[in-house]
């Protein structure tokens, strides 16, 4: 008997003992800061992250990924980047329409995923952002979401000594400013590249399509290309695609930003990487699956006086596609599906 209670003891300090070191391996800087280097396929676009303005490094990538997850940016220090953005589901919020913040508030719009953000030139809904170090602020001061402030989070986290180090490693000091938190959320959200779907490696020649997903490609191609194109499948353009004015949220897209009423309605087309991981779709998330938005395009599309072109073609509103074309689309959009990405433990919290 006491052997097995000294066993048994000597187990849960092992174990406690694992968890302590793995904690601390987690958070551990290189004591030299190496780059970071952001691998991706030659065919992707040139990427817009300026790496001269904000160096991404092994250090920097590890405060920034310690930040997503940091409760203690929000208001009531229980709202992370992370709660909205879960990996699993391409960082997406999986099964809310849209984000939900600090004391359970409603935001107005579905998490984006996060994902290849170092190549695109616009971000949010709206487009409101250009500069990827300047994105985090929007959810963090959001009375919705994190419902806080720069000065406020900083005051949170600046005796920690956890964070002085990761800040030391990654800066040279332990001096905690807001921009050097963006910054870091920054080279995180850099780091985030989603390159390894099967149709990248359909691309590289290394598979080959089934006899659905080639048709369903050359449908997309045909039906769908004109605004979700690139390797990206976005033109980052704004349209509006005939949805009708949700009158809760009273969300009128890129509207917003400019007041110029030819923006009505028109909202950022979304990246369809991983696109089988992120429902709900739309800007509200009013759609649960792929069926529902093909379905919406060939039958739901409102004629609004600034309808996207693209969807008024031959006098015919919305996009014409028969049952068996939405299936070939969906079994090629399931190609863009990166399990490598979601499950990457460097990702994790």
């Amino acid at each position: 008997m006491i052997n097995f209670f000294l066993k048994t003891v000597l187990f849960l300090v092992i174990l406690l003992m694992s968890v302590i070191s793995c904690s601390d391996e987690v958070i551990q800087p290189l004591e030299k800061d190496e780059v970071y280097r952001l691998q991706f396929p030659s065919y992707f676009p040139e990427m817009s992250f300026d790496q001269s303005a904000n160096p991404v490094t092994k250090n920097g990538v590890e405060l920034g990924r310690k930040l997503f997850y940091e409760g203690r940016l929000s208001r009531n220090n229980t709202i992370s980047c992370g709660f909205c953005h879960i990996q699993e589901n391409a960082f997406t919020h999986h099964g809310h329409t849209v984000s939900h913040g600090v004391d359970d508030r409603i935001g107005i719009r579905n998490a984006p995923p996060i994902q290849n953000m170092a190549f695109l030139k616009r971000y949010m809904w709206d487009g409101v952002i250009h500069n990827l170090n300047e994105q985090p602020i929007i959810p963090i001061t959001d009375v919705n979401e994190m419902d806080s402030s720069m000065p406020e989070a900083i005051s949170k986290i600046k005796d920690d000594p956890k964070y002085k180090r990761l800040f030391s490693a990654a800066y040279g000091d332990e001096n905690i400013t807001g921009e050097r938190v963006l910054k870091a959320l920054s080279q995180f959200m850099a780091s985030m590249i989603s390159a390894d779907s099967k149709y990248d490696r359909f691309r590289q020649g290394k598979e080959v399509f089934t006899s659905a997903e080639s048709q369903g490609m050359a449908v997309f191609n045909q039906k769908c290309a004109s605004c979700h194109s690139g390797e990206l499948f976005t033109d980052e353009s704004f349209r509006n695609t005939g949805m009708y004015y949700n009158t809760q949220f009273k969300d009128a897209g890129r509207y917003r930003v400019t007041l110029d009423q030819i923006d009505w309605m028109k909202f950022r087309v979304p990246s369809l990487r991983n696109v089988e991981y992120t429902a709900p779709y739309m800007h509200d998330g009013r759609f649960y699956t792929l069926d529902a938005v093909l379905n919406f395009y060939t039958d739901g599309v409102e004629n609004h006086p600034n309808l996207d072109p693209q969807l008024k073609q031959n006098n015919h509103i919305g996009i014409a596609m028969n049952t068996q074309e939405k299936q070939f689309i969906i079994a090629f959009l399931k190609t863009l599906s990166d399990k490598n990405f979601i499950s990457n433990p460097k990702f994790a919290e």
